[in-house]
């Protein structure tokens, strides 16, 4: 079989292979597992330079076609869409036609006019991971209200599964729940239960840009901290807030109680979490938080803003804290549940939800939508 992946990541070639994402490519050499061939239609940096959190795609019979970015922020962007965006239409149908299954990385610039290219292929067999937030009432760009209209329209799109995050009511038959996972089965813990009255350990994984909120997470262990309760946040991850951050812990005499670590190996995270009593991402938006279901694996608490899936995720509020992104109302809620919840039954049915969703599941699940046999435009 020959798999064609249309895809938003940007990547890199080194000594004969390609690099991208690490979360990403992870994934995709599970999908590429169950093909004979894969074509990657995507973007190629500028530079060769390969980042610490890329990793190389492993399959032994792969072609990168590389297509150019675009946006439309402004009106020399627009020109120039307008003269890129044929030329990757051209590209997506010539991909297309080779392949035996079709598979969208939505949402992005490129996946949007891939999504309008596998309309002329309506035969073919084909899947979108819908890697963003699929919520009908949340506020997001019009590009990716556009990319799903495309998807979940069953007369434009035929023969596709649209894979997305969290389970969502009256949607088109298409439109099937799909979970990612980061560690496996043998990986697994029993769990233990931790002691909350010792200082608490805090822990925020992700980059460090607005969408994250990092600085509330910081002012909100600042104010924990404040009112006499022990408490300690280790952040990892890297980004343009860095400097910020690094200003406001030393404006605030904060250096004891918050730690900032960069990027670090998976392993280093998996170790902080392992220890750790709660884990604290206060987004703006997800698609799958990541790091909130990593910490559940381990029975880390997680605390996080209700969007996308996360309210689904956290059991609306049994398997984790749920706050508003307002700072004295998210302490007042983190302080109620640290004075009223069994923190133990709390961080056990984190644990056994978060459990079920392993990277070989996952493996499963890719493996039987890439099945011929599998019955069309189903999953599960």
């Amino acid at each position: 079989m020959k798999l064609a992946i249309f895809t938003l990541v940007q990547h890199s070639f080194k000594e004969g292979q390609y690099y991208g994402y690490a979360p990403y490519i992870n994934e995709m050499n599970l999908w590429g597992n169950y093909a004979d061939e894969v074509i990657v239609l995507g973007i190629k940096k500028p530079s060769n330079e390969v980042d610490g959190i890329e990793t190389a795609y492993h399959h032994p019979k792969l072609k990168f076609v590389p297509v150019p970015n675009f946006n439309i922020l402004g009106m020399a962007s627009v020109f120039k869409t307008l003269i890129k965006v044929p030329y990757i239409f051209i590209k997506c149908v010539q991909v297309m036609r080779q392949a035996d299954h079709i598979h969208l990385r939505c949402p992005a610039n490129v996946s949007l006019v891939a999504c309008f290219a596998q309309i002329f292929f309506p035969s073919k067999r084909k899947s979108t991971k819908y890697a963003g937030n699929w919520d009908p009432n949340s506020n997001q760009p019009w590009t990716y209200r556009l990319q799903q209209a495309i998807l979940r329209n069953t007369f434009l799109t035929r023969n596709m599964q649209v894979l997305v995050y969290g389970e969502w009511p009256n949607e088109t038959k298409n439109i099937q729940p799909f979970i990612s996972a980061t560690y496996y089965e043998s990986e697994k813990i029993a769990f233990q239960p931790k002691d909350y009255t010792q200082p608490l350990s805090f822990v925020f994984a992700g980059a460090l840009v607005v969408g994250k909120r990092p600085l509330l997470t910081i002012q909100i262990i600042e104010a924990l901290h404040q009112k006499g309760i022990p408490v300690i946040l280790h952040m990892y991850g890297d980004g343009p807030l860095m400097p910020e951050l690094q200003d406001y812990i030393t404006r605030n005499r904060l250096e004891s109680v918050v730690s900032l670590y960069g990027n670090q190996d998976k392993s280093v995270v998996k170790a902080t979490l392992m220890d750790a009593h709660f884990n604290i991402l206060p987004s703006k938006s997800e698609g799958w938080p990541k790091a909130v279901a990593e910490g559940m694996f381990f029975g880390c608490i997680p605390i996080a803003t209700p969007v996308s899936c996360v309210g689904w995720m956290l059991g609306e509020g049994t398997r984790g804290i749920l706050i508003e992104p307002d700072l004295e109302t998210a302490v007042s809620q983190i302080v109620t549940a640290l004075k009223n919840a069994d923190l133990d039954v709390m961080a056990k049915a984190a644990l056994d939800w978060s459990q079920q969703y392993t990277f070989d599941r996952l493996e499963e699940d890719i493996k039987e939508v890439l099945s011929p046999k599998s019955p069309k435009g189903t999953f599960g």
